[in-house]
């Protein structure tokens, strides 16, 4: 018996390992390539802001961390994938305002439910929301567009992502603020809608600015101005809508991930360990700068925080939506 003394404390050891909550999951993890879904198109501004993290956080984890793109129904698609996946860490889904926030409220029926379905990772930062127009409309500056608005709206278009996207309440909030009513166009992808709007068919959008920053930059949309309080790193030169005269407007969405509920803790910190990392990293820094986001103050990252941070902006945007009139199917 005593001669099987060493294999029997192993094997105990290894079940009180096993028995620490998460300890032994979060030490193991990944020992495979890792899923990142993006609930909406290739080009989009989550899309691109998803693939500036998944090289840095595949380096830091050490397995790969391989982007998949689901879209549809306001991202609600491939938000609901991860809603209803193991929760083993294979998956994690990056979520933003839309996903987790707006299509609450904005669904009658939702897909999935964002504060029972998911595990909290990690608030990664914020996109502003830029208004852009065709290159050729006649106007150069916000109050010029405004009342060039006022004077033209009813045979005027913006476009968007679709109604479940935080995209078309930018412009919903601006068409509000400055009353006017005109058509709103919805597109399955922000790519799409872009090109119809630098071909012509569209007059104006308020896209992220990372999906906008390198038509402004080429010229071929004309930047009106920021929808925040702030100018902007990217764009110093671009006035926000503040300064220009639409006091305290702010439009910005937040992007964030999270697990399937019910995933390891220890998992769901070595994620957000991972991604704190990267963020801290200079050329992260520098990359998300330059496709117009604002990655996340350390005080706004910990699941803790996020907990009560997602109950509050389901509630802000609640009030949002059922003020606007805007819903979906």
């Amino acid at each position: 018996m005593l001669g099987h003394l060493p294999h029997a404390m192993a094997a105990v050891g290894l079940v009180l390992a096993l028995s620490v909550p998460g300890s032994a999951a979060g030490q193991a993890w990944p020992n495979r390539p890792v899923t990142m879904v993006i609930p909406f198109g290739a080009g989009s501004g989550v899309d691109v802001l998803g693939r500036v993290l998944a090289q840095p956080l595949s380096e830091i984890l050490g397995q790969q961390v391989l982007v998949e793109n689901v879209a549809g129904a306001g991202g609600m698609t491939g938000t609901a994938r991860v809603a209803k996946a193991v929760a083993d860490g294979s998956v994690f889904v990056l979520g933003n305002v839309g996903t987790h926030a707006l299509n609450p409220t904005l669904y009658r029926k939702p897909l999935y439910n964002v504060v029972d379905d998911f595990a909290p990772v990690v608030l990664i930062g914020d996109t502003p929301q830029v208004l852009i127009a065709r290159a050729d409309l006649p106007v150069n500056n916000l109050p010029e567009f405004v009342t060039y608005l006022k004077a033209n709206q009813a045979r005027m278009q913006y476009g968007s992502p679709g109604i479940g996207s935080a995209a078309p309440l930018g412009c919903v909030l601006l068409n509000s603020a400055v009353q006017v009513e005109v058509t709103h166009v919805p597109y399955r992808s922000g790519g799409a809608a872009m090109q119809d709007l630098m071909a012509g068919r569209l007059d104006y959008q308020c896209p992220l600015l990372a999906i906008a920053l390198p038509q402004i930059e080429s010229k071929k949309v004309k930047a009106l101005a920021v929808l925040t309080r702030n100018r902007v790193a990217v764009l110093p030169g671009l006035a926000s809508a503040h300064e220009q005269g639409l006091t305290d407007f702010e439009v910005s969405a937040w992007n964030a991930f999270f697990f399937p509920h019910g995933t390891p803790p220890a998992i769901v910190q070595r994620l957000h360990d991972a991604t704190v990392a990267a963020l801290n990293s200079s050329a992260v820094q520098t990359r998300l700068q330059q496709v117009g986001a604002e990655p996340s103050s350390p005080d706004r990252r910990s699941p803790d925080y996020m907990q009560g941070f997602i109950a509050g902006e389901i509630k802000k945007w609640a009030a949002v939506v059922k003020a606007a009139g805007v819903n979906a199917e």
